[in-house]
């Protein structure tokens, strides 16, 4: 591993209380929940549809979990499926499995059967704890994938008993929500089975802080899945960073977490299943984003921390003032993903008097790097500084040994407690991604005399035409300044003459007729030539991920069909 060690600009620009670097970390994730058990037992930990569960109630149903899933034969190291929504059985089941040194492997239950299927090819796991919704998909895998102990969860049993018994009602309403929520299975080991074991002892082995912990698919439903293993220490370590990067917000009994991100991402998984937890905080679960379930919530106990992504935070501060309902108490909100609009930071602050600061991560490194301050230093469409303890350099990606001139754009590489150490499985992919012990993100970036960083695009994404390098990100932002554009992709597709041609995929306000033509020319008085779409598709939407980030490789796939045709 390179010993190398770079400057760090960025330390100067840290909001008041931030440390510059954090003690490294011991232990295991179990010893979060535990230290909040010890600390807060009766305060809640999980609230979902206003039901609560305390902070022992939380850790005896984690034990007792843990020991029926012993009983199944789940061994250390074993790896362990788990494929829920939001719901206080995700939060127990993640930490069951840790509790025996197995490790936890997270998966989107709204994945296709065939998508889900890659996933499993993958990792293997024989363990799996599953939403009913879904055990049919994974009863119907093929005998190779066939899981020994499928254990069902019915997310409907955590609810209030008053909001199960709305479900049952006999009313085209209720059995619609039932239908989406639950559905019957055979064949299955029922989660409340796992329940009435006795606790699994003190005694039993607890896993080390470089034990893997988790398997974390990297996002994109298409290619080979690369499950990025991330042990103990990565997210313990990050864990802690957030913390330090807050301090502000305190722990105990007056922190309030909202999971409207889904857990099964590494964004959500962190922010929510692991600080939300180190704080001793009130985790207020929702299956998916409702605006008028957060705001119903925020009425009683407020988001002191808000996990979110720019449509979310649209999509809340519109129903709340379309509604009339108050925002005010949510202290930090972090956005991450995609890229914040500085428009929408002014109104949502102006509601809420608190923060929206923009964070940037991968799910390789736990997955925060970095963040804007908490603070009246932050600078608008800059991702922020590297959170404590984190390094990063700036170099040219043809060759990565080389820092580029301060300022230059380049690609950036990290290191720091919360970097994984590679792909599950693929030792080949895992050695292309670093470089003298450096990961290399394949982000282009800039970073700033202070230290702020700007992401330019990925290095995949960038469109080469005449030999000139075009970030699909740059003309989005112009064509997104038009008028009647309300969303827009770009991507570069095959030409004879250029290698590739810029093309645009614009989803428009559908109050006027569009004349492409006229757009290019618009994208043109802000663009130097070679950026400007060669050619503009009009397209109904864009398809996106579960947090809302456009997929420019389906957008790809899509107009390369519609050109062929």
């Amino acid at each position: 591993m390179s010993s190398f060690q770079p400057p760090r600009p960025w330390v100067a620009s840290y909001a008041a209380g931030v440390p510059e670097d954090l003690s490294p970390v011991s232990g295991s994730l179990i010893d979060i929940v535990s230290a909040s058990v010890r600390d807060y037992p009766d305060a809640p930990a999980l609230q979902f549809f206003g039901r609560e569960i305390t902070y022992a109630r939380m850790q005896d149903a984690i034990d007792r979990a843990a020991a029926g899933l012993r009983d199944l034969g789940v061994r250390a190291g074993d790896p362990v499926a788990i494929v829920l929504p939001n719901c206080p059985q995700h939060i127990i089941a993640f930490y069951a499995v840790l509790r025996l040194g197995a490790v936890v492997v997270e998966h989107n239950p709204l994945y296709t059967p065939r998508e889900l299927r890659k996933q499993f090819e993958d990792h293997g796991a024989k363990h799996a704890i599953v939403w009913n919704k879904v055990v049919g998909t994974v009863q119907e895998f093929p005998a190779d994938l066939a899981v020994t102990n499928l254990i069902s969860v019915d997310v409907t049993r955590a609810m209030p008993l008053l909001t199960r018994v709305a479900l049952r009602l006999p009313v085209a309403k209720a059995r619609d929500s039932r239908a989406a929520l639950t559905s019957r299975v055979r064949g299955t080991v029922l989660w409340e089975t796992l329940l009435r074991s006795a606790p699994i002892p003190a005694t039993h082995p607890a896993p080390a802080t470089d034990d893997l912990a988790i398997i974390q698919y990297t996002s994109g439903t298409t290619g080979t899945p690369k499950g990025a293993a991330l042990t103990h220490r990565n997210l313990l370590a990050n864990a802690a960073q957030s913390r330090a990067w807050v301090p502000s917000i305190q722990r105990g009994k007056g922190c309030v977490v909202y999971a409207v991100l889904p857990m099964f991402h590494a964004y959500g998984l962190t922010l929510c299943l692991t600080f939300a937890m180190s704080m001793g905080a009130r985790l207020v679960l929702f299956p998916k984003f409702e605006p008028d379930l957060v705001l119903e919530a925020m009425k009683k106990h407020p988001a002191t921390f808000l996990p979110l992504v720019p449509p979310i935070a649209d999509r809340l501060l519109a129903a709340a003032t379309a509604n009339g309902i108050s925002l005010d108490g949510i202290e930090v909100a972090i956005s991450g993903a995609m890229a914040l609009p500085h428009d929408l930071v002014v109104p949502f602050e102006a509601a809420t008097h608190g923060y929206l600061v923009e964070g940037y991560g991968l799910s390789e490194c736990s997955p925060v790097l970095m963040a804007n301050p908490v603070a009246d230093n932050r600078v608008p469409g800059t991702v922020g500084l590297p959170l404590p303890g984190t390094e990063c350099r700036v170099v040219d990606p043809e060759n990565p040994t080389v820092d580029v001139a301060e300022g230059a754009p380049g690609e950036l590489l990290v290191r720091g407690p919360q970097v994984f150490s590679g792909y599950y499985g693929k030792p080949e992919e895992t050695e292309a991604v670093f470089i003298d012990g450096w990961f290399r993100t394949g982000d282009i970036v800039t970073v700033d005399r202070a230290g702020f960083v700007r992401i330019v695009d990925r290095i995949k994404e960038l469109i080469i035409t005449g030999g000139f390098n075009v970030a699909p990100t740059e003309v989005e932002n112009a064509l997104r300044q038009h008028p009647l554009i309300v969303d827009a992709a770009v991507i570069g597709l095959p030409s004879e003459h250029s290698g590739e041609e810029v093309v645009a995929a614009i989803v428009v306000d559908g109050s006027a007729a569009v004349d492409v033509e006229a757009i290019r020319e618009y994208a043109r008085s802000i663009l130097t030539p070679y950026k400007v779409p060669r050619r503009v598709f009009v397209v109904d939407e864009l398809p996106k991920s579960l947090i809302g980030k456009v997929l420019r490789r389906q957008v790809r796939e899509r107009l390369l069909a519609l050109s062929a045709s």
